[in-house]
Order: structure tokens, then C-alpha cells, then sequence
């Protein structure tokens, strides 16, 4: 089988191509196990072939129709669905964000559907489609309120690849991913990149600033978990999954206070000396909309797990990188 990845050669993308490759296999649209011949990564950079005749690394912009009418073929039985302009950067950037976090995902199905075939499509979502007035406990079918042009593209991604699965044209799931934390590499332009910045950095050596109040409370997933669930949702039997194909990944619900103090656990009191507060309202306003928790027990129903506390997030980043 073919599968593709947009966002390839992106942090996720990459991990995702890696455990792709060591598993072998996937199953598709009739539950069938089949093995992977092809795994095409693609993104505006370069990605990594990790020296594995299998992958084939496409450099190219995904809102290029054409380019994805070229990759979508009658091979392509799966497509993990990542590419996407982070929080901040979409906000700053009001065209480039819905150039990719929206036409591009459009574009993206309707290849889907001009090839008649019906292929699975993961498509990653955020905590960001919530905003506002939220309950204590955030549910899958809880009522989208995005605070942000992101929050917002995200949303109509979800409701499009909802409607293409219900016309038969694509075997779609909606999988809302948390915060992702703790990333490897440097700060990107993610309201929420100070999530890892204030664990990676003082880890490394370095100062770090907090913009947001420790009282904050976020939900979590490690990169390890995230890339767990993006293979166990893309597995999951399609038809159990009934008329909404969103599913609230599993996570931890933890303030950036209790972080902090897992920080100091694991490495310290002179990693978190390293740590500064500096409040910044255009982040705070951002991330104060998004919820803290959120009912997962849909996703436990259907086998998605979360990890077991900050803590062992710390430390998985810390064996991995």
C-alpha cells in the first residue's frame, strides 16, 4: 500500500514516518492489514528518507491542487493529513493560514474524491476549535467556539472531512490532538510553544520565558503519545465510529505551575531558576481560550491511552532526545 504525509518533514511528520517504517504495515478501509512499499512525505522542505527505498520525499506546496491530484493515486489507500500553519503564525498571517489550514485541506479530499477509491484520511485538529464559555469537563461533541483564525480553520477542516466520510467519498477520522509537549528543537511560531520551551530550554542550559500565568492549565500529550494515537485512530474500524469521525485524544490536564514543579523533580532547582514569567496578552489571549480538560472517554471506550503524568513526559524527552 501507498501511504502519504503531508507535513512529512515536520517534527511530527518525521517521528510519524519513522514508526510507519519499523511497524510495516497498516490496514485499510475493509480492516485489512497491508504492508507499505510506498510512504510519500511531503512539505515546502525537504524531509528525511532515513535511507529507506520505501519513502519517497516530495518537496512541494500542498495548497497545489495539481500537486496533490499527482500524488493521490488509486495506490494511496491511507493519508496521515499534518501539514498546517501553527496558531500564531496563522494569526499573524491571515491568507497563509487559511491557504493551507483550509484550501489545501480541501483540496486534499476532493483529490480523494476524484479518484473514486475512498481512502482513509487522518486529519489532526487542536484544541484551539474551543473557545470561550467553556464546561468544566470539554466533551468530543461540545460546541466548536475558535478564538483564533487557526482555532477556526481547524474547525471547518473537522466539519469538511466529517461530510466527505458521510458522502462515502473518504474513510475519515478526526483526531483533536492536545498540546504537544515536550518538542525537541527551537521555539516555533505556536502560541503554545512556550509549553516546551520552558521544560526544553532550561534542560539544555538555557533561559527560558514563560508568557502565560502558572495558574494556566493546559492538555497535554508527549510526542511519543501523539504519534501512538495518530496509528491507533488511523487503525480504529471506521464504521464504530458512527456519524462523527472527531475524537478528543486522551491527554493530562496540568498547570504550567505543576509543570514547573515537575521540572524541578526531574532535573532540579537550577533548571527552574532558568525560568522567567513575563506575561505577553496577545499569547495569554490565545491560549486562555483553549480548555484545560476535556472528557475523553469515547477515546479510552475505543483503546487511546494518555500518558501517566508530566513527569514521565520529562523523562521520555529526555531518553529520546
Amino acid at each position: 500500500m501507498k501511504v502519504l504525509i503531508t507535513g512529512g518533514a515536520g517534527f511530527l511528520g518525521q517521528r510519524l514516518a519513522r514508526a510507519l517504517l519499523k511497524r510495516g504495515q497498516l490496514s485499510d478501509s475493509q480492516g485489512q492489514p497491508r504492508t507499505i512499499d510506498e510512504l510519500v512525505l511531503v512539505d515546502v522542505v525537504a524531509g528525511n528518507d532515513f535511507g529507506d527505498p520505501r519513502v519517497r520525499v516530495v518537496t512541494g506546496d500542498i495548497s497545489d491542487a495539481a500537486l496533490l491530484r499527482e500524488l493521490v493515486d488509486e495506490r494511496t489507500q491511507s493519508i496521515f493529513h499534518l501539514a498546517a500553519i501553527v496558531s500564531g503564525a496563522a494569526e499573524a498571517d491571515f491568507d497563509l493560514g487559511m491557504r493551507i489550514n483550509l484550501d489545501a485541506s480541501r483540496a486534499l479530499l476532493d483529490a480523494c474524491r476524484l479518484r473514486g477509491h475512498r481512502p482513509k484520511v487522518v486529519f489532526t485538529s487542536s484544541v484551539a476549535v474551543y473557545g470561550g464559555k467553556l464546561p468544566a469537563l470539554v466533551r468530543d461533541d461540545t460546541a466548536l467556539n475558535p478564538q483564533s483564525s487557526y482555532g477556526a480553520q481547524k474547525a471547518i477542516g473537522e466539519l469538511l472531512l466529517n461530510d466527505y466520510s458521510r458522502r462515502g467519498f473518504v474513510d475519515g477520522r478526526v483526531l483533536r490532538l492536545p498540546t504537544i509537549s515536550v518538542r525537541p528543537g527551537k521555539p516555533n511560531k505556536a502560541a503554545s510553544s512556550f509549553a516546551s520551551g520552558i521544560i526544553r530550554e532550561p534542560l539544555n542550559g538555557e533561559a527560558a520565558v514563560c508568557p502565560v500565568s502558572p495558574d494556566l492549565r493546559l492538555w497535554l500529550l508527549s510526542p511519543r503519545g501523539a504519534i501512538e494515537s495518530l496509528i491507533a485512530g488511523h487503525e480504529l474500524d471506521g464504521p464504530a465510529l458512527g456519524m462523527s469521525r472527531t475524537i478528543n485524544l486522551p491527554g493530562i490536564s496540568v498547570s504550567v505551575g505543576e509543570m514547573v514543579e515537575a521540572l524541578g523533580k526531574v532535573a532540579g532547582p537550577e533548571a527552574v531558576a532558568r525560568i522567567t514569567f513575563a506575561p505577553d496578552p496577545a499569547i495569554e489571549r490565545i491560549v486562555n481560550s483553549w480548555p484545560g480538560a476535556w472528557d475523553t472517554a469515547r477515546a479510552k471506550a475505543l483503546g487511546l491511552v494518555a500518558d501517566p503524568d508530566f513527569e514521565s513526559i520529562i523523562r521520555a524527552f529526555i531518553a529520546d532526545e
